[in-house]
């Protein structure tokens, strides 16, 4: 079979309704009985889609980062910085003079502006978590993104396939219109009187 008369079955989870929550349904596509409008819409979604989780990728990663970064530094704090000057961050660009009271001790930012107070080794502990947790998520969209750019493949392939299909069925006609040209001049009849 050649490209055109391939069928070419996309799987796409979707999720159900209330009793079958938490369970995915497969949906199959047949790309091939879909027209070039169609088509380009959908890969005009998938193209969405692709960019949408190319920007969530940055995100987890610089997620990933900060909290490695936390964690590695909580390994500075020992006891014999205590009372030392250290910059403390008021944001993300502006930082304070302050000391270092009790290094046993950190507030860890959770989230949606709570801070909790924590000792060193389970504060590391949560770090450690969130990295895990983070790493976890980068593979799962990774993983998304990777068959979504599969099937913006699969779709494109059949796009070629009908456009080169069509091209072939101008180009035919367009010879049989000129083969009917000449085929009629042929036949002229001069009369003379």
């Amino acid at each position: 079979l050649d490209a055109k008369d391939q069928i070419i079955l996309i799987y796409a989870k979707t999720k159900q309704t209330s009793e079958m929550a938490n369970k995915s349904q497969v949906q199959t596509i047949d790309l091939t009985k879909l027209n070039l409008m169609q088509l380009t819409q959908f890969k005009n979604q998938l193209d969405q889609d692709l960019q949408f989780y190319q920007e969530s990728l940055q995100n987890l990663k610089v997620a990933q980062m900060k909290f490695q970064e936390s964690g590695d530094s909580l390994v500075k704090l020992t006891p014999d910085n205590q009372d030392n000057e250290i910059l403390v961050p008021l944001t993300g660009s502006m930082y304070v003079p302050g000391k270092l009271s009790n290094p046993n001790k950190v507030l860890v930012d959770v989230g949606t502006g709570y801070y909790l107070e924590k000792d060193i080794e389970p504060a590391k502990e949560y770090f450690t978590k969130k990295v895990k947790y983070v790493s976890e998520q980068i593979e799962k969209v990774q993983g998304i993104g990777n068959e979504k750019n599969k099937i913006r493949e699969a779709v494109m392939d059949v796009m070629e396939a009908k456009l080169q299909g069509q091209f072939a069925q101008q180009q035919a006609a367009k010879a049989r219109r000129s083969e009917e040209h000449t085929s009629d001049s042929s036949h002229i009849t001069i009369s003379y009187a």
